[in-house]
């Protein structure tokens, strides 16, 4: 990890295409402006973490959601063949 220390108006690159500006600085906490190509997500890391918790429980019961669908399909009479 890389460690910066920077003042209200100053700015860190990413490479050629991201810009983090440090816009305000009050009460123990850091406002900043980022600056990216839209086709890059930028997401704050506890939105990001329950989008991957929620992906991961989604992914794991999908073969007992599909079995529970076909027994529903055939008990209404569709033939699933």
């Amino acid at each position: 990890m890389l460690v910066l220390t920077r003042k209200i108006g100053e700015r860190i690159n990413i490479g050629d295409d991201i810009v983090i500006s440090v816009l305000e600085i009050s009460r123990g906490s850091v406002r900043i402006g980022i600056d990216a190509p839209k086709q890059i997500s930028i997401l704050r890391h506890e939105v990001y973490e329950k989008i991957r918790q929620e992906n991961l429980n989604s992914s794991q019961g999908i073969s007992d959601d599909v079995a529970k669908a076909a027994r529903l399909w055939r008990k209404k009479g569709f033939n699933l063949s």
